[in-house]
């Protein structure tokens, strides 16, 4: 049937919160997060997923293969059965695309392309295809959300004025997703030379080119280079030599025995000297409770201002298991290389000039990965691309087409030696379009009932905490 036909079935479609979905989000996140929703301590990560279900799907990666194994997202099985496996983004949703520079913060070139390879491994393509197209659809159901004060407005973000996305027109960019994704493997497929091409470009009036200017300018070589690059935004370039800012929000200090113990350890994978160090609080959705540590890397002697493009940000961070492993561990014997090895394998591979600084070590009884930040790290939120002045449904499309050609020459790198790969995905995702689209819209409306139930299960733990500390729990008459 026609996705124009039944889309409509779809939009708005209830779920139930039936006892044992309950139970299943009970134990999947204690499983993740060490900690059950409905249980102390109340996570801010778990705090962060309830206000609305786009960042719902941001934090429950491991959910979603969990509903991939049991059938709760029924993907066509012609693209689980007859499209080769490649390296996949894992973590595939609308704000995991951006702009960076290639080879890290070592060169200056910026490109449109996945950036987050958290829950990278090898896998089915499909999971990527149809994460991002339920994050597509979310992401206009938050936006409508904000117009319509349903969901909180973490960002300050003026939407009166502005013009947002429908569902059907968002059920249209996921259409135009996977048909830029197909039209790119059929260019592959007649050019493989093609898989060594970026988007590092658009046109004039296209929704990413001023986005594409703003990354330029923060590059080492840029014009925003000392004011707005990251490493401008984290490090105070008026001292020497430079250290973190002061922001108890963002990082916190290390003991000396800690500071020197982390300088010993990560100080053969940078190539200058380590000038200061912090701990990372609070960043990311789905791996917001794994450590972090935040490296200023540079020449401990600048002779002048010029040398400030010779400093950079590395990241050492706490690496844990691909999410689709847990439920898939048979799929392929690459997935047994340990969790950060298998980071950097896969980026690598998807990447066409990788991070120099890309690496692994394994530290304190845990795997860490090494990698670069980015000066000019730039992504977009639902807001960048769901809003508008007129006709907010052009920016989606357009964006999410990008996306997906971003996304098959990522995937079309796991193999090089063949295009085995595209040639299956053209001639197969066509037939089966219609069935993963409606797909997706189903599961994004079961997210949007588990963000529900996700929050009335916070909202039973603070309320019995709120009771305790008055007295009025079972134990006591107050």
């Amino acid at each position: 049937m026609p996705y124009i036909q039944w889309k409509d079935e779809f939009i708005g479609k209830s779920m139930p919160h039936s006892e044992q979905r309950r139970e299943q989000l009970q134990q999947e996140f204690k499983r993740t997060d060490s900690v059950a929703p409905g249980q102390d301590p109340v996570l801010m990560k778990h705090q962060k997923m309830a206000m609305n279900p786009f960042r719902f799907l941001r934090g429950s990666s491991g959910l979603f293969y969990a509903d991939i194994k049991n059938s709760v997202l029924k993907l066509p099985e012609l693209l689980t059965t007859k499209i080769p496996l490649t390296c996949v983004v894992g973590d595939c949703h609308l704000s995991n695309f951006g702009f960076f520079t290639e080879e890290g913060s070592s060169g200056n070139r910026v490109i449109f392309a996945p950036n987050d390879f958290d829950d990278a491994c090898v896998g089915h393509a499909v999971w990527d295809w149809s994460r991002f197209a339920i994050s597509i659809l979310l992401a206009a159901d938050y936006c409508q959300g904000l117009k319509q004060q349903r969901y909180a407005n973490e960002s300050k973000f003026e939407p009166d004025s502005l013009q947002v996305v429908s569902a059907k027109e968002a059920i249209f960019a996921v259409h135009s997703f996977l048909t830029a994704y197909t039209r790119q493997c059929q260019a592959l497929v007649s050019d493989p030379e093609l898989r060594y091409s970026v988007l590092d470009d658009f046109p004039k009036n296209h929704v990413l080119k001023p986005v594409l200017k703003k990354a330029i300018k923060r590059s080492a070589q840029g014009e925003d280079f000392l004011r707005k690059s990251t490493l401008a935004k984290v490090a105070d370039l008026s001292v020497r030599p430079l250290k973190f800012k002061q922001d108890p929000n963002k990082f916190s200090c290390l003991s000396p025995e800690l500071y020197k113990d982390v300088e010993f350890s990560f100080r053969p994978y940078v190539s200058d000297d380590i000038l200061d160090i912090v701990a990372r609080q609070g960043a990311g959705t789905g791996s917001l409770n794994m450590q972090r540590y935040y490296l200023l890397v540079g020449p401990s002697q600048m002779k002048s201002e010029e040398d400030l493009a010779l400093c950079h940000l590395v990241e050492a961070k706490q690496q844990r298991d691909a999410a689709p492993l847990y439920f898939f561990p048979e799929l392929s014997p690459v997935n047994r290389l340990n969790a950060a090895h298998l980071t950097v394998d896969c980026q690598r591979l998807m990447q066409r000039r990788p991070d120099l600084v890309l690496d692994e070590h394994y530290w304190n009884g845990s795997h860490y990965l090494v990698r670069s930040l980015h000066h000019a790290n730039v992504d977009l939120d639902p807001e960048d691309v769901c809003f508008a002045e007129k006709a907010p449904e052009q920016k989606l499309v357009e964006y999410a087409e990008a996306c997906g050609r971003a996304l098959a020459l990522a995937h079309s790198r796991g193999d090089r030696r063949s295009v085995c790969f595209e040639q299956a995905v053209v001639k197969y995702l066509p037939k089966a379009m219609d069935e993963l689209v409606h797909a997706c819209i189903d599961y994004a409306e079961q997210q949007k009932a588990d963000c529900e139930l996700l929050s009335a299960l916070l909202s039973q733990s603070l309320d019995a905490d709120s009771s305790s500390e008055t007295g009025l729990d079972s134990g006591g008459q107050g």
